[in-house]
Order: structure tokens, then sequence, then C-alpha cells
């Protein structure tokens, strides 16, 4: 942290612009192995493997990157997330009017595709196209325990300005 803040205070005596930092993510351990990627200064990325190399976890933070998946593996997707998914896609398909079993098929299928596209092991891999984030971990040794995706400015709430409601105020406020 001291290297952090004394970095801080050098860029702020540098540009001579005050500078926060807002979040600061880490992971890993003695037995994992971490890849970092940061895209045009504006998203990083860390990824944590268990075996594999620092250059696969790079590219596959890269992959996260570009695609920004909410979830690693399909066991960190909350409970409650997957209930009311269920429930959604149960709606749609109640419609249909499918006998109880087949619909129930239904759902199970349509569930398994939503966490496909949620879960960055199930999601096709962008630097070869042909195969899953998890199938190339697979064949480089490794396997996926998580990543940290932060973007500038996520999370701040941008003031919104109704500037015909502020030009009616002073023209009001000016008589």
């Amino acid at each position: 942290n001291d290297s952090l803040e004394a970095t801080r205070q050098a860029l702020v005596a540098k540009i001579g612009e005050n500078i926060q930092v807002r979040r600061v993510a880490g992971m890993g351990s003695a037995d994992t192995v971490v890849g970092d990627y940061v895209h045009f200064g504006k998203i990083g990325v860390l990824v944590e493997l268990e075996g594999g190399t620092p250059q696969l976890a790079t590219d596959v933070a890269m992959h996260v990157a570009a695609m920004n998946p909410p979830y690693a593996t399909a066991e960190q997707v909350p409970a409650d997330d997957l209930e009311k998914e269920k429930s959604i896609l149960a709606a749609q398909v109640a419609e249909s009017g499918k006998p109880p079993e087949i619909i129930e098929k239904m759902v199970e299928g349509r569930l398994r595709k939503y966490l496909e596209e949620i879960c960055l092991v199930s999601q096709t891999y962008v630097k070869t196209g042909d195969k899953t984030v998890g199938k190339y971990l697979e064949e480089n040794g490794a396997k996926m325990i998580g990543f940290k995706r932060i973007e500038v400015g996520e999370g701040i709430e941008k003031k919104v300005d109704d500037f015909a409601a502020e030009v009616a105020k002073m023209a009001g406020g000016g008589k």
C-alpha cells in the first residue's frame, strides 16, 4: 500500500490533478498462477489458475476484458440468480402448451445454455474461436479458480442534468 500511495502522489505531482484510488484488487497464492491484462488503461483483469503458466492466465485475462463474463464457473453463480432465471424460463415455456415433463426438459436445456453464456469456462475462447475457455485451460494443464475485472468509472453514479429545467429555473430566477 505504501508503494501505491507513493505512485499516486508522484502522479499528482507530475500532472497537477488530484487522483483518487477507489478500488484495488489482488489475488493468488504460492500454489496458484496469476496473469494480468490491462486494456488501453481502461479495463484491468486478474486471472487465477491452478496449474498453467502466467502467459496462459494473461491470455484468458484478455478474453475476460473483451467478453466481460459475470462468473468464472457455474459453481460461482448464486443459487437465487439460478432460481430467478429458472422461473423466468419456466414462465416462457409454460405458454407453449406442452406436457409438464417436456416443459421441464426445455427449462433444463435453456438453463444450461444460459449458464454457458454467463460463465467464463463455457464461453467460446476468442483467440481460437473453436473451443471453450475451459477446454483451452484443460489442454494446457490448468483449471480456472477465478478472476477480477475492474473498469474505469465502473460503479460511479453519473449526474443527470436536465438542461431544460435548469434554463427555466435560471430564466424564472432572473426576474
